[in-house]
């Protein structure tokens, strides 16, 4: 089933890339659109077993609501012809480096959320579905696919009443999060995403916290954490990259306090305004797209040495990570974050910056001897302090080392071995 087609070794970290060949297609329902605001688990993935498979990254559809209310938003005029007249709904996103990942727009659906569970909620998935099986037929027909793994990646709310021909040879739910912690998905989410569990044949997840909560409601639950793009992260390291416009006018020898990601409710606002006031010597610069206003409401924003960059591409953030001191991961610690396995843990590793973060879950502190893990305010702030202190090319280069066995590419070939394994021992069973 699966045949080596390149091998390479890298010298720094050791790190290995080997590419496979596939004989079978993967169509995946993503909750991330391709193009959204901030990296995500489920089109990093993609884009690593693109090098493996053709795979087709089905876009989390617009509803009708959603399109009225983005209608001017680029992101949706560009859509237009997809989301009302199901024309042109396939697009390359990086046609150079992943020539077999084609990104698939479908046609608005209803809006379902606001509906109790129940006959009317049944109706209006049923015409969801329909819409969403419609697109997966025209894949299925305009690239001949003949053998496909449908993967929902915690997109539950669509596949309960697909009937797809030919039918996926394997289904397969990915979790990435407590979605009994989403304030929107947590209505139906929870019990939709059993369902999908168990009618999957497998269930890969991104944390060991996800891992465990996981195996209450079904039984093959494979762990398959987040990564990062660790050969972009590096050119932090390695290259001199123009310093961004945000911090280009800093006085020389201004220490940088970095976070990059999403702003929103997994931080811990307090923590943030308290490492404001302390580092007033510091500079601390927030990369990336507001989620809420708790950043403003806060108090955050008042600060004069905190700077807000809004959105940034992935492909940006190195020049970033360049000229900081030091990143920092300052999550709240409670149910939701202990299910998070962070994409930017292995980004930060790979710019070799030190990195101080509050012990928000287990994974986080499987890291512990390469970053400063700090079980309260105190901590944390102090910390920040000594990882600058302490920070030398020799550290820099074990954190290297140590993201450069987290990468996407690993994760997509874990992938496939998962597939093999399952399939494997599934013939062994029918055998007996």
């Amino acid at each position: 089933m699966v045949q080596t087609r390149v091998e390479s070794l890298s010298q720094e970290g050791a790190e290995v890339s080997v590419e496979h060949r596939v004989d079978y297609d993967i169509i995946m329902l993503a909750l991330p659109r391709w193009d959204g605001a901030y990296s995500s688990t489920a089109f990093s993935l993609s884009k690593a077993l693109s090098k493996h498979a053709r795979v087709f990254y089905v876009d989390n559809p617009f509803t009708v609501k959603s399109f009225l209310t983005q209608r001017l938003s680029s992101e949706v005029r560009k859509r237009k012809n997809a989301l009302l007249f199901g024309r042109d709904i396939f697009s390359r996103p990086d046609p150079d480096a992943s020539p077999d990942l084609v990104a698939v727009t479908p046609r608005v659906v209803l809006p379902v959320n606001f509906f109790g569970k129940g006959i009317a909620f049944d109706i209006v998935s049923r015409i969801n579905d329909l819409i969403l099986q419609e697109c997966i037929a025209k894949i299925i027909n305009e690239f001949q696919v003949k053998k496909y793994i449908l993967i929902n990646s915690f997109n539950p709310f669509y596949g309960r009443f697909f009937n797809l021909s030919p039918a996926p040879f394997l289904k397969v739910y990915q979790t990435v999060d407590d979605i009994s912690q989403s304030e929107y998905l947590k209505k139906h989410g929870m019990w939709l995403e059993g369902e999908w569990m168990e009618r999957s044949d497998f269930t890969i997840v991104t944390s060991s916290e996800l891992k465990r909560r996981s195996e209450v409601t079904t039984r093959n639950v494979f762990l398959l954490p987040n990564a990062a793009n660790t050969k972009l992260f590096r050119r932090a390291y390695e290259e001199t990259l123009p310093r961004p416009r945000e911090i280009a006018n800093l006085p020389p020898g201004k220490p940088v306090i970095c976070y990059t990601g999403n702003i929103c409710h997994r931080i811990d606002y307090e923590l943030l305004v308290k490492t404001a006031t302390h580092h007033s010597d510091k500079i601390l610069l927030m990369v990336g797209p507001f989620a809420n206003d708790l950043y403003r409401t806060s108090g955050l924003s008042d600060f004069p040495n905190v700077v807000f960059t809004g959105k940034k591409n992935i492909d940006e953030l190195p020049a970033y990570l360049r000229y900081v001191d030091v990143c920092i991961i300052p999550f709240l610690c409670n149910q939701l974050t202990r299910s998070i396995y962070p994409l930017k843990i292995n980004e930060y590793l790979s710019s070799g910056k030190p990195v101080v973060s509050t012990t928000f879950s287990q994974d986080i502190l499987s890291f512990k001897d390469v970053i400063y893990a700090s079980d309260d305010h105190d901590a944390f702030i102090s910390n920040i302090d000594e990882a600058i202190a302490n920070h030398t090319d020799i550290t820099a280069r074990q954190r290297i080392a140590r993201a450069s066995q987290n990468n996407w590419e690993d994760r997509a070939r874990q992938f496939t071995a998962i597939v093999e394994e399952f399939l494997q021992d599934n013939d062994k069973r029918r055998s007996r």
